[in-house]
């Protein structure tokens, strides 16, 4: 995705609650049509780029989800990619990074996204350690070209020990094979700070640096100064809250915010 253009917005995709799962209220069949719809939602209003998320699974497992947890997440994905033309992201939460290169794959998808890629954090699902030297090989056994879209001081998580920013992005990079950074707020839809943003692009050398939390219509042309791209949900969610379905409306209102920021950098 390193070739496409510079400035972009990654539309997510929240899948509800899978079949399996503590909080599972629909059946798969309606599960992919709210999927597909809120595709088209983003796809229509401008977005460049979608990510596929199992949101609604939570409490999430910390390592490896089960396997009909990958199954779905392949279905409902190549289900996107057949009717979309736009590049896809795969994140298999909380941090199973091995079933979204299989399910990326599977399905054509391009990148995925790794909340802890390296390093070790505490989060809710207790102590995750980041498997870069297990997601590289495995990359590599399937002959995959997926790019890597790792977190750097990722959101619902604190450190084991406390780094400078700047360290984990340049290591993330250097000795992660990271193909991109991404720098949140603490939780979803949580701002993500300008000062942040700005450190990561210092250490991250060519490799793109995302915002990717708490980005909104009225924020989005700050952020997109100091970021390469951001990853927004939330905010283009009815009502703007995460587990309603994307608002067309938002979409629109966010794509024009973005583009004129674009355009009043460019001229100036």
């Amino acid at each position: 995705m390193n070739k496409k253009p510079h400035r972009r917005v990654i539309g997510v995709l929240h899948i509800p609650a899978l079949p399996g799962s503590p909080r599972s209220q629909l059946e798969f069949t309606p599960i992919v049509d709210w999927v597909l719809k809120d595709a088209h939602a983003l796809s229509s209003g401008g977005v460049d780029a979608l990510i596929l998320e199992n949101f609604g699974d939570a409490p999430f497992y910390p390592g490896s989800v089960p396997p009909h947890t990958v199954a779905f997440m392949a279905a409902i994905g190549r289900e996107v990619k057949r009717s979309c033309s736009l590049p896809l992201g795969i994140n298999v939460l909380r941090n199973d990074a091995e079933s979204a290169i299989a399910v990326a794959s599977a399905v054509g998808a391009e990148f995925i996204r790794v909340n802890v890629h390296m390093g070790a954090r505490v989060t809710d699902q207790g102590l995750i350690e980041g498997r870069a030297h297990e997601t590289l090989r495995y990359r590599k056994l399937l002959g995959s070209h997926v790019e890597i879209f790792a977190d750097a001081d990722v959101k619902h998580s604190a450190p084991v020990a406390v780094r400078r920013l700047e360290e984990e992005v340049e290591e993330l990079v250097s000795r992660g094979g990271a193909d991109a950074v991404i720098v949140t707020g603490t939780a979803t839809g949580k701002q993500t700070a300008i000062d942040d943003i700005r450190k990561a692009k210092a250490a991250a050398g060519s490799v793109p640096v995302f915002a990717g939390s708490g980005v909104d219509r009225e924020t989005v042309g700050t952020v997109l100064q100091a970021a390469d791209g951001v990853i927004v949900g939330t905010a283009l969610k009815r009502d703007g809250v995460t587990t309603n379905e994307v608002d067309p409306g938002r979409v629109r209102a966010f794509i024009e915010a973005a583009r004129k920021s674009v355009i009043k950098e460019v001229r100036s």
